[in-house]
């Protein structure tokens, strides 16, 4: 090696993601993820709140309040544009969190399906139209 060469760099790594999810009310929508969802509430920013993350296990929500709409209403149902995708490890773990979610009144954009690709999938809608979709392999 010559003298003036540097040792190659490992290769970065991504260790998370973290959707961001835009919302008219940003405390509200904290309460919907931890009420409904079992989220815990990370941080809470602003006076009045403009920004926030909610956590459940190794998932991450950020949300950013918006005093607009950002979407042409109906657009998300019609055309299932997902905010978020949270990956579950089994088909029983899917099945459990979507009975979990079904008791605690979620609101349900899709119920509990087998995909044809191979997965386990039910979606979620926030009280701002976000749609979540939940996702495990299939059984």
């Amino acid at each position: 090696m010559p003298d003036n060469a540097k040792p190659a760099s490992p290769r970065p790594v991504l260790t998370a993601t973290e959707a961001q999810l835009f919302v008219a009310d940003v405390a509200a929508s904290c309460a919907f993820y931890k009420d409904t969802l079992g989220f815990a509430v990370e941080f809470i920013y602003g006076d009045p709140p403009f920004y926030a993350m909610v956590v459940r296990d190794r998932a991450r929500l950020t949300l950013r309040g918006v005093d607009e709409p950002v979407f042409i209403p109906g657009v998300r149902e019609r055309e299932g544009l997902l905010s978020a995708s949270l990956t579950l490890a089994t088909a029983a773990e899917t099945k459990q969190l979507f009975h979990t979610y079904e008791a605690a009144r979620a609101p349900m954009q899709q119920p509990l399906k087998q995909e044809a690709w191979g997965a386990t999938t039910f979606v979620v809608k926030d009280p701002d139209g976000n749609l979540v979709l939940f996702a495990g392999p299939a059984e």
